[in-house]
């Protein structure tokens, strides 16, 4: 038993040639498929010249702006892709707005020390910092954090910023110092008051007396880390409870972001508990955010961001902006999965997210539109490759639905599993705890290199919490987020949920430091190997834990292909059979929907890069396109809540799906004509309509489909004739108002 403590005229045909290239990109893999991403060079796009729109004044050196001239000052660049900037606000203009996005990039496309700028629809050109996070194996840029300096955005306005590479760039001013933050004034500093006792923690003292460390480094934009314990005023440290600042300095506007997070999350510290205080934040002496009486729940943390204007120097408003991406160029790039471009989601949608947003507790310990109770059943927003409302933003790149998956993404911290090394100040590894567990017996965690025992230390107090995590029905919180953002808090959050899913499992169960996961159930095999790719392809490539996740999963990826791919015994159904897979209708069943959720997972781990996925994926799919095309079966039922893949328990398995399906009918049912009145009558259905709940956009057709995408890029003519018999089905979901499963083959 295991416990869990219309873009304008030449964009378009730009972005369009762009993603037409981007398409023709497969994944691959690095030297012998331990690293991620490969992918064939995309085309070099030409960005014709365009008559500039507004009147040369010189270039703005603060901002590193240069206005639009007589002909473009980057008519000779190349497009790589764009993103629109909107003003929120309808009723301001806004001026020098800072802005700093996550970019994910194609193999090829760009290289680390080429200069990148940003071209706008007058023509204007602005400088670009572009701070490098994640490489391919062929040493272009994979991931980029990006920021500028807007010049000017009207009221309720949309400025689109191509992001352009090579031309004439300006130039940006030279990185600012912490020192200059400091002299422009900017203070701040958390409290949390415990049975009368003050402990705090001060951003601007730790920037004056230790070295931060440096997220972001340019002339546009410099992003400085600082941790501490909180402690009182004499100097006393509190054992569990302590505060992180990034502190994001704009030099040529004097504007800073300070992004807090409180944590209790100390793996090894003894005594873990919950704490209860009264929170409060100070900016230059004013009072910004309180919280009284907030229960901190033990392994969780909490996030809130703030700004400061040093040209007062005062608290300042964020900036109201939403960074809209090219959808189609993320989804090309094969970063995210295929959603269906085709959906355009509607307001109607759209006012009810935010509608239930508003209606749902949003400070520190709530969910936000994660189900606090991860073990229910059913079908569920939040289950998927991506969450409902993150599959609506990619797709409508809508300026609340953007809200709602980041601020969602930021209470994924309500949960109690974070684990921080206190050595390392990162989230906990395997690589050095090979025996750490939350599940089983602390003997079990002995550690025979060192002679210790790496099991977390017991509750020390109360250590009650109204919200339960599991693996099993794990959403996807943080990858996205992180993704578009480059926040490193969505960073270290998509880290510690997939060290978590490393180390839930006993150490004997998962062969320690590997972390294989065929111990889980077979949804909880899935969502784990999803978090961990994504995990191992998007960490920067100085992390340590960059080597963990991809040692990991590559593990993994070898323990399928050993068990199933290049097994000659092996079912020939393509299912998996281990964890609790075949725990239905006596142990001669399992639930396609979960076998399923497995094959997207590893479909999408192969479009990351993942070479070894690419073969277990080959054998995974066949088992959607049989049951769609297979003789012997029958589509109707393909997606049924349970099918009997042997006669008994212990039993070989089929070896066709034709007797897979067979012994999961009766006599009369076998005999109905696939697709018929009959058939349709006999199953209460319309003709051509599924079982399953065809109509509800999270039923089991709905969970089938990205494994049946998946599988018809891979599975030649058979895989093919299997999307379209699915394609053709009379009864379909309205994925407008849920597309968490709205993938297309590519």
């Amino acid at each position: 038993m295991k416990s869990a403590n219309a873009f304008p005229s030449f964009r378009y045909l730009a972005i369009a040639a762009a993603c037409a290239a981007l398409a023709a990109c497969g994944g691959g893999g690095g030297a012998n498929g331990t690293d991620v991403g490969t992918t064939t060079a995309a085309s070099t796009i030409t960005v014709p010249s365009t008559a500039a729109t507004a009147p040369s004044s010189g270039a703005n050196a603060s901002t590193g702006t240069t206005p639009a001239s007589g002909s473009s000052a980057a008519t000779a660049a190349s497009v790589i892709t764009d993103v629109r900037i909107q003003n929120t606000d309808p009723v301001t203009a806004q001026t020098n707005v800072p802005f700093t996005f996550g970019q994910v990039f194609a193999a090829g496309q760009v290289k680390s020390a080429d200069a990148l700028s940003a071209r706008l629809e007058d023509g204007t050109v602005v400088a670009l910092q572009m701070d490098v996070k994640a490489t391919h194996p062929d040493g272009s840029v994979r991931h980029a954090v990006v920021s500028g300096i807007l010049p000017n955005v009207a009221a309720g306005g949309q400025r689109t910023v191509s992001l352009v590479k090579g031309g004439n760039a300006p130039a940006a001013a030279m990185p600012a110092s912490v020192g200059d933050l400091m002299r422009n004034g900017m203070s701040f500093s958390f409290h949390a008051k415990i049975n009368g006792t003050d402990y705090y923690a001060s951003a601007d003292d730790l920037l004056k007396s230790t070295t931060p460390t440096s997220w972001l480094k340019g002339g546009v934009a410099n992003e400085w880390q600082v941790a501490t314990p909180l402690r009182t005023a004499d100097g006393t440290q509190h054992p569990h409870l302590s505060a992180r600042f990034a502190i994001r300095y704009y030099g040529a506007i004097k504007k800073a972001r300070i992004d807090m997070t409180v944590e209790n999350d100390w793996a090894y510290e003894p005594s873990p508990q919950n704490f209860k205080y009264d929170a409060s934040v100070i900016m230059n002496g004013k009072s910004v955010y309180s919280n009284a009486g907030l229960n901190h729940l033990h392994h969780t943390r909490w996030r809130k961001i703030f700004w400061f204007s040093g040209t007062e120097p005062k608290v300042a408003s964020e900036p109201s902006i939403a960074i809209k991406h090219n959808t189609a160029y993320l989804i090309a790039s094969r970063a995210v999965p295929n959603y269906d471009q085709s959906l355009v989601i509607p307001e109607q949608a759209l006012a009810d997210m935010q509608t239930r947003w508003n209606g749902i507790g949003k400070e520190p310990m709530s969910t936000g539109l994660i189900t606090y109770y991860m073990p229910m059943t059913g079908g569920r927003d939040d289950i998927g490759l991506l969450p409902a409302w993150g599959a609506t933003y990619l797709l409508s790149q809508d300026s609340r639905a953007r809200e709602i998956t980041l601020r969602t993404a930021d209470l994924a911290g309500s949960f109690s599993s974070h684990y921080r090394d206190k050595n390392t100040g990162r989230p906990v590894s395997l690589l050095d705890y090979p025996y750490m567990t939350i599940a089983g017996r602390s003997t079990d965690t002995g550690n025979p290199a060192t002679g210790k025992y790496e099991a977390f230390p017991g509750c020390g107090g109360d250590c009650s919490t109204p919200n339960t995590h599991d693996v099993a029905h794990q959403p996807a919180m943080a990858y996205l987020p992180y993704l578009v953002t480059g926040d490193y808090y969505y960073l270290e959050e998509l880290q510690f949920w997939a060290m978590y899913n490393a180390f839930s499992t006993n150490p004997g169960y998962r062969d320690n430091i590997k972390g294989i996961m065929s111990s889980e159930q077979v949804r909880g095999q899935a969502w784990s190997l999803r978090t961990l790719a994504e995990a191992a392809y998007i960490t920067p490539d100085t992390d340590s834990l960059k080597k963990a996740f991809t040692d990991i999963i590559n593990n993994n990826l070898d323990w399928y292909n050993k068990t199933y791919t290049d097994n000659a015994s092996a079912n020939k159904l393509g299912v998996i059979v281990n964890g609790y897979a075949l725990g239905y209708d006596n142990n001669t069943g399992l639930a396609p929907w979960q076998d399923d959720f497995f094959t997207a997972a590893i479909g999408h781990a192969a479009e990351l890069g993942f070479t070894k996925a690419t073969s277990l994926l080959a054998w995974k799919a066949q088992f959607p396109i049989e049951r769609m095309v297979g003789k012997g079966a029958c589509w109707i039922d393909a997606a049924s809540y349970s099918l009997r893949v042997r006669s008994a328990d212990g039993a070989p398995f089929y070896s066709t799906i034709g007797e897979a399906y067979a012994a999961s009918h009766d006599a009369a049912t076998n005999a109905l004509a696939c697709g018929s009145a009959a058939m349709a009558s006999a199953f209460g259905l319309k003709v051509g309509e599924m079982t399953g709940y065809a109509n509800a956009y999270a039923g089991y057709p709905s969970n089938m489909q990205p494994a049946l995408a998946y599988a018809a890029d891979v599975g030649g003519g058979k895989g093919k004739a299997a999307w379209n018999q699915f394609a053709a089905r009379s009864v379909k979901p309205d994925y407008r108002y849920g597309p968490q499963f709205a993938i297309v083959p590519r």
